[in-house]
């Protein structure tokens, strides 16, 4: 009997030490295979220039236990922002949710890498708000090393977090900016 109890128990340290571990898994982003294998078109150019200015900068300041992109989408809503630049972002952060490409061919694939209980500090925070929808980079740093990607949900503030938007005229157009089958 008291084998067995210290079989369950160690078990169900198991458990909890896995629940708390990083997870990868990698997923593959298909539009249909045909724009996957589609050509580069000479009507679309190498590069082009979108200019304006910010009409105004707006810093968000994020406290204990926020969804980092959870309060960035609630305050993009809140204040009916359309296109704007993330300029900056620094705090620190109980554990981290991020996406990174994996490949270098069509579909492309992402590997979606989860702490739950790894802090980090946050070091820089880029990327744009498109017609209002929030895509968004982050450079991360442990004692273990930098690191970074594209920021996904249930990434938590830990002593605070703060991010500066330059807020561009709506009528500007980012809608192909980070269209893949732009090209």
């Amino acid at each position: 009997m008291r084998r067995a109890n210290r079989v369950l128990f160690l078990l169900a340290v198991a458990a909890m030490i896995a629940a708390g571990q990083q997870t990868r898994r990698e997923v593959t982003i298909t539009t249909t295979p045909a724009e996957d294998a589609k050509p580069n078109s000479a009507a679309v150019p190498d590069v082009y220039a979108i200019t304006g200015q910010f009409e105004k900068i707006v810093i968000l300041r994020f406290k204990y236990q926020t969804d980092l992109l959870g309060g960035l989408e609630k305050m993009v809503k809140e204040q009916k922002i359309r296109n704007a630049v993330i300029l900056a972002g620094a705090g620190s952060l109980r554990n981290y949710h991020v996406h990174q490409v994996s490949n270098s061919t069509f579909p492309s694939k992402n590997v979606f890498v989860k702490d739950p209980t790894k802090p980090s500090d946050l070091l820089n925070m880029n990327g744009y708000i498109i017609a209002g929808r929030v895509h968004a980079h982050v450079t991360l740093a442990t004692p273990d090393g930098a690191f970074g990607g594209h920021l996904e949900p249930d990434t938590k503030v830990f002593t605070f977090a703060i991010v500066t938007l330059g807020v561009l005229h709506d009528g500007i157009d980012l809608s192909r900016v980070d269209d893949k089958n732009y090209r």
